[in-house]
């Protein structure tokens, strides 16, 4: 099981449920006041021992999903014969809407075909939802389908009249050794009140006459307002002296581990701490200019193996697209039960919603595994909600988005994103990379990797760059922008051209072009808009200056968002368009992104 070292002591005072640093009865009387602890829906980091934010419904299932793979997959890499270190179970509650959601059937498959049987799914089965009864959208065989999924199923009825049926049911579940189990229990919403079995007790509140009423019913009229009765603090005591109890024990085992298994014990302890182990960086591969072109794509196949080697929490895997993602950890097994619970390569298939929700939970699990997760951009919106409740949780995953712009050709404008790169860009907390070539995509993983209080997208490119630039770095890209090249010697360019990705290369030979021409170009990097947001004053200044008002900005991407730099008084060139299918050369020159175009806009913009 798991433990927090700082359990807090109970006191009977009626004030102190759980003691420090959990929360108080003041907390529980502020519920969903503005600073409270107890804000409307469960959020990490706001309320301690809150593991996963969840709200949306169906995104703690597959949170679920992603701690009970956690404990799988560590117990097989870490537990031995004679000394058993990981060893936990998962219980999650849901809802009517949580069934209904299409993230809890996508999770709830891969965790049956995962024979995850440390998970417990608890179903409150009460038959309403917000609009009404359950029976006006929703009339499957619930447990049918679990079972159909590779589930143990239970159903108990009436917990309300028999509490000891769930708890036996409860234990009952924890002897399985095959499959994970889905409790269904029978629950009467609202039971007591005026409201007692209506979707009006699930939402709103309860009159004072009602509220009253049901303190007759259950012998507390004369008890003020959240009273806790002293039999709760003791039992709350007993239970916080067992978990220490098992702490003291788990941690005699591990200092066995660490005698018995030295090896392991220390990789298990630099996981353990969160941190990366020192000089990780410099396995990320160097680049020449004279590097063979490939797409980027094809370098972050190789920064993602070269980490693996050295990073121990690294584990992910795609949506039924890693051979196109180049999303595959070479020389590693695939996760499987019970053959290799160790592989560090998850298989989703064709499952993206669950995908990112399961890896929020691999990496709320704080365990120090990273989890990656892939696809194309364009189905970045198939997975929208788990990758914002990834920023609002600080859940440091890594989203490898390929084929991330019209380039990707014939495929044509039902593949080709076109707005992702804007919607992801507005994400708070969330950094969006797209490097431009290889020593960029290395800056990209090294940024990703070092940021480690929220998530990263790096958007990749199917089709090959057109160069290596000479003056790209890797160690810039964590500045967000940079200059690539510049002309200007002392004096201020007379005119900025701003590439991400691929694009760069076409301002990179644009500017070439016009410096023939006897112009002062400057070009500049824009690989992380949040980070070079985030620099100061005079470093945004140095490498945008307000006074050089004619900029071009290229992405064969969404205008949206490019107008804060590039002023009323500069170009935005992007696609306004759905993309179109065909060659990627061909596409490119429809939608303008061509060398011709680009210093045509440029020249015009020079007068």
């Amino acid at each position: 099981m798991r433990f927090l070292k700082r359990t807090g002591q109970i006191k009977e005072d009626n004030d102190k449920l759980f003691g420090p640093p959990l929360f108080k009865i003041e907390d529980l009387k502020r519920l969903c006041k503005l600073g409270s602890r107890t804000p409307g829906h469960p959020e990490k980091d706001v309320t301690a021992g809150i593991e996963v934010t969840t709200g949306p419904l169906g995104q703690g299932v597959a949170n679920a999903v992603g701690l009970a793979l956690a404990e799988a997959h560590l117990a097989g890499r870490y537990n031995k014969p004679d000394a058993i270190i990981v060893n936990h179970r998962t219980y999650c509650i849901m809802g009517d809407g949580c069934a209904m959601e299409g993230i809890s059937n996508e999770a709830a498959s891969l965790a049956g075909h995962w024979k995850l049987n440390k998970l417990t799914l608890i179903y409150d089965d009460n038959h309403n939802t917000i609009d009404g009864d359950t029976s006006l959208a929703f009339s499957e065989d619930i447990c049918g389908r679990f079972r159909a999924l590779g589930w143990n199923t239970i159903e108990v009825d009436n917990i309300h009249e028999d509490l000891g049926s769930f708890s036996r049911t409860l234990l009952s579940a924890s002897k399985q050794i095959e499959k994970p189990t889905f409790m269904k229990g029978k629950t009467l919403i609202g039971r007591l009140s005026g409201k007692e079995g209506t979707s009006k007790a699930h939402h709103g509140i309860f009159s004072d006459d009602d509220v009253m009423k049901m303190r007759e019913k259950v012998c507390w009229k004369d008890r003020h307002p959240f009273h806790v009765i002293p039999m709760v603090y003791k039992e709350m005591q007993s239970h916080t002296e067992h978990g220490e109890s098992m702490e003291r024990e788990w941690n005699a085992t591990l200092e066995r581990y660490e005698h018995d298994y030295p090896m392991e014990a220390a990789e298990f302890k630099i996981l353990l701490t969160g941190r990366l182990p020192p000089n990780w960086e410099s396995s990320l591969p160097k680049w020449s200019e004279s590097e063979p072109v490939d797409a980027t794509r094809g370098y972050s196949e190789k920064c993602l193996n070269h980490l693996a080697k050295v990073i121990p929490g690294l584990i992910g895997g795609s949506a039924d697209l890693a051979s196109s993602n180049k999303a595959y950890l070479h020389g590693f097994d695939d996760f499987k039960q019970p053959a290799s619970p160790w592989g560090h390569n998850i298989c989703y298939g064709v499952r993206e919603h669950a995908m990112a929700a399961i890896s929020n939970g691999l990496a709320l699990h704080q365990s120090g595994l990273i989890p990656f997760a892939a696809t194309f951009l364009v189905f970045s919106d198939y997975m929208k909600g788990a990758i914002r409740l990834s920023a609002l949780s600080g859940a440091h995953v890594l989203y490898i988005l390929t084929h991330d712009s019209i380039g990707l050709g014939e495929d044509g404008p039902t593949h080709q994103p076109v707005e992702h790169l804007a919607g992801l860009r507005a994400i708070p907390q969330l950094l969006v990379f797209r490097p431009a070539d290889a020593n960029e995509t290395s800056g990209a993983y090294k940024a990703a990797m070092e940021y480690q209080t929220g998530p990263c997208v790096i958007s990749l490119s199917r089709q090959k760059v057109s160069a290596n630039l000479l003056w790209s770095c890797m160690e810039k890209v964590s500045k967000g922008w940079y200059i690539v090249s510049d002309n200007s010697a002392v004096d201020m360019p007379e005119i900025i051209l701003v590439g991400t990705g691929p694009e760069l290369s076409l301002c990179e030979e644009s500017a070439e072009r016009l410096r023939k021409e006897g112009r002062r170009v400057r070009v500049v990097s824009l690989v992380c808009w949040r980070l070079f947001n985030e620099q100061l004053r005079e470093y945004r200044e140095s490498v945008l200056p307000s006074s050089v008002r004619k900029r071009m900005s290229g992405e064969a991407g969404s205008p949206l968002g490019w107008r804060e730099y590039v002023g009323g008084e500069g170009v935005v060139h992007g696609v306004c368009g759905f993309g179109a299918s065909g060659t990627y050369l061909d596409t490119f020159t429809k939608f303008g992104f061509t060398l011709d175009k680009v210093t045509r806009i440029a020249r015009s913009l020079l007068g």
